[in-house]
């Protein structure tokens, strides 16, 4: 496939058929993802590929505990865990729990996850990241800059394989008890939970803002850029 149209054609799967993905294949596209950049080429990258079907359970709950509280935000009007969330917005997810827990579909996602071919947990060893956002008085976030490209070189090796996938952070909400789970040393934290498998649908047709809602000129408020 051209890259271009890779680039434009790979949405975020989370439907998968019965198909199993082997060991080969998956090995092959942790093979080509490794290559992402990271900062000072130090890829600090780890990977849990998840297997025992106890442990894909444990990930299953932890996960939609934390997706009934991403619900409530939504219910509440919210942007889910806003790094501007106010206490007030904060009480107002909280009084939706209940009625996140009750809008769960028994066949969603978050509700069937031990049941995905592929799940893997991406880890960031935080030892080896130049996180240069660490001292601002702000949410932090450039430490990202050395893993994401990677969890997406994961679903792009993933899409030469015909397979989909999805990255999703929901479940680091409890990352405690993933942590616990999965035997983490401190020294790392979780960045991302990868599921893949072969499609039941491949949506082709993403919707994104043009280039002209998001670009300007020589400062914030700048002239538009247009083509």
């Amino acid at each position: 496939m051209e890259i271009t149209e890779a680039l434009k054609t790979t949405g975020s799967i989370r439907e998968y058929t019965n198909e199993q993905v082997g060991d080969e294949v998956l090995f092959d596209i942790l093979d080509t993802a490794r290559f992402a950049p990271s900062g000072g080429n130090r890829q600090a990258w780890k990977v849990i590929v998840v297997k025992d079907s106890t442990q894909r359970q444990k990930i299953r709950d932890i996960y939609l505990d934390a997706w009934h509280d991403y619900i409530s935000h939504i219910l509440a009007g919210l942007i889910p865990f806003s790094p501007l969330a106010s206490n007030e917005d904060r009480r107002a997810a909280l009084a939706q729990r209940s009625a996140a827990e009750a809008i769960s579909k028994p066949d969603g996602y978050p509700e069937t996850l031990q049941d995905v071919p592929v799940m893997m947990v991406i880890c960031a060893d935080l030892e080896v990241l130049a996180a240069l956002d660490r001292d601002l008085d702000r949410y932090k976030i450039v430490g990202g800059a050395s893993l994401y490209p990677f969890v997406w070189n994961l679903l792009l090796a993933g899409r030469a394989h015909d397979l989909g996938g999805v990255m999703t952070t929901v479940g680091i909400k409890n990352e405690k008890q993933l942590m616990e789970v999965l035997q983490i040393p401190s020294s790392f934290a979780v960045a991302a939970i990868v599921t893949m498998g072969h499609p039941v649908k491949r949506h082709t047709k993403l919707t994104r803002r043009r280039v002209e809602d998001f670009t300007t000129i020589d400062t914030f408020n700048g002239e538009v850029f247009k083509n």
